[in-house]
């Protein structure tokens, strides 16, 4: 899970998916390669160091899902100064000296830009795809554009795109107002005029960071839109507390959002492996 640009929410994404996943009994881990900024612990609501089996280091579990993350491993304000080797050699034993055991899918937060961990990544493993996540608005789809460019050199397929903070959904009620009143909203772009229902409720979608950016990214580029997620306050604060929306509200259209973009991931990850598969003659 792969963006260009920080701040597009690719922490949030990769542990809902995760999650998501888990919840169709999929045996689904988590592995946390933003070196600089681990958000999994948080998100997952998982503190200590993991457990030991010999060299073997325990991925902690939470919400059926296996994690392993840097953040296991410093004190909470401890800042990690590496260069790429370092990341480099964290990941390969993050892969290859954690027990896994046997997973349907592995998920990889990576951190933002087309550095060190992207390369390192695809040069110690066969990744099936990457998903890209991206904001609306034009300065994310063209970050996440030079990512595009990145995997394509190391010959790993985009499996499609996720449009993060898709829109604001802003609601209220007008006191002693009934069907059919005169909603007006002002902003940048100008006025947006609303009619209440007949309790004097209004509800219409503000799109904060834009809107058709990822359309225009997956269009130019060739791959789909796995799905839209709004911009809502339940994710931070699931996310704060380590409960992410899809468990804290499962029944929620947001949760809903990243079931339906877990499924199509899910689609697309069986269209590879079968595309991987031999031939007989």
């Amino acid at each position: 899970v792969s963006s260009g640009k920080g701040g597009v929410g690719k922490s949030t994404v990769a542990v809902n998916l995760a999650v998501a996943l888990a919840q169709t009994g999929a045996r689904v881990g988590l592995l946390d390669c933003d070196v600089y900024g681990p958000d999994v612990p948080m998100m997952m609501g998982l503190t200590g160091s993991p457990d030991q089996v010999g060299r073997k280091l325990v991925p902690k579990e939470r919400h059926g899902v296996k994690t392993m993350s840097i953040g296991y491993l410093l004190e909470d304000d401890r800042p990690v100064i590496w260069r790429g080797p370092m990341v480099h050699k964290l990941i390969e034993q993050f892969l290859g000296d954690v027990m896994w055991d046997e997973l349907d899918y592995l998920l990889v937060d990576m951190p933002p830009g087309t550095g060190d961990a992207q390369l390192s990544l695809a040069q110690i493993v066969p990744l099936t795809g990457a998903l890209l996540v991206t904001t609306p608005q034009a300065v994310s789809t063209f970050d996440v554009g030079k990512a595009i460019a990145m995997f394509k050199q190391v010959n790993v397929e985009v499996l499609g795109l996720v449009e993060n903070m898709a829109g604001y959904v802003v609601q209220g009620r007008v006191a002693g107002a009934g069907k059919g009143t005169e909603v007006v909203l002002e902003g940048a772009d100008g006025e947006e005029r609303l009619r209440t229902d007949a309790e004097g409720r209004f509800r219409t979608t503000v799109d904060i960071f834009g809107s058709g950016g990822g359309e225009k990214l997956a269009e130019r580029h060739g791959f789909p839109i796995l799905g839209r997620v709004p911009l809502d306050p339940a994710v931070r604060v699931g996310g704060d507390a380590g409960d992410p929306v899809t468990v804290a509200d499962p029944g929620s259209p947001l949760a809903g959002a990243f079931r339906e973009i877990a499924g199509r991931l899910a689609q697309r990850v069986a269209v590879r492996s079968m595309q991987a598969l031999p031939i007989l003659q």
